[in-house]
């Protein structure tokens, strides 16, 4: 059974694909106790992988994107069984992940890593995009293990003035690397 914080359509407001309409499927629970975590994944509901795959289904009208996020969300043992359901029914599927929890993923799975206190290196290397979060600084002892990225993303902490300033100040500095994430979904009011 997966542990189900929440399934909602909306727009993905972060990172590479911002804009982009996607169904988002919130898994509950993480593996990690960030003190500046905005993310609500308590568990509401506990849900097959079939019947989870029919509530994406039933709230994406047909969206073909699907986004699985946390908390952690390969923290639980179904998440592989339910991107695999997933990917057989014709979805683009995108993984949000903090990069702890080592989990093979099919070639076409786009991995987001946005590492927080410690990342598995196998992870990192099998990222096709880093989202980095800055809060008070840009936390550069993650770089190496992304070397193969060319595009790094800086996204402050909360949108907050001081961390937009420090993104800002670090994207600029080094232009041919890094590049500005907001959370463009807060701006416009959706989820």
């Amino acid at each position: 059974m997966l542990q189900i914080a929440e399934i909602f359509y909306s727009i993905q407001g972060e990172g590479t694909w911002s804009g982009t309409p996607a169904v988002f499927v919130r898994l509950a629970g993480c593996n990690l106790a960030c003190n500046f975590c905005d993310t609500d994944y308590a568990l509401k509901r506990l849900m097959s992988v079939e019947d989870a795959v029919d509530a994406v289904r039933d709230a994406g009208n047909g969206c073909p994107t699907v986004v699985i996020t946390g908390g952690e969300p390969l923290a639980q043992a179904e998440t592989a069984a339910l991107i695999d359901a997933l990917r057989r029914g014709e979805c683009r599927v995108h993984v949000e992940s903090n990069g702890t929890i080592f989990t093979p993923l099919a070639d076409d799975v786009w991995l987001c890593v946005s590492p927080k206190e410690r990342v598995d290196s196998r992870m990192a290397a099998r990222a096709n995009e880093a989202k980095l979060i800055v809060d008070g600084r840009v936390p550069e002892e993650h770089l190496p293990l992304f070397d193969h990225l060319h595009t790094i993303l800086l996204q402050p902490e909360g949108n907050k003035k001081r961390n937009v300033a420090i993104a800002l100040d670090y994207a600029k500095s080094h232009p041919q690397r890094f590049r500005l994430s907001l959370q463009t979904h807060k701006f416009i009011g959706v989820p």
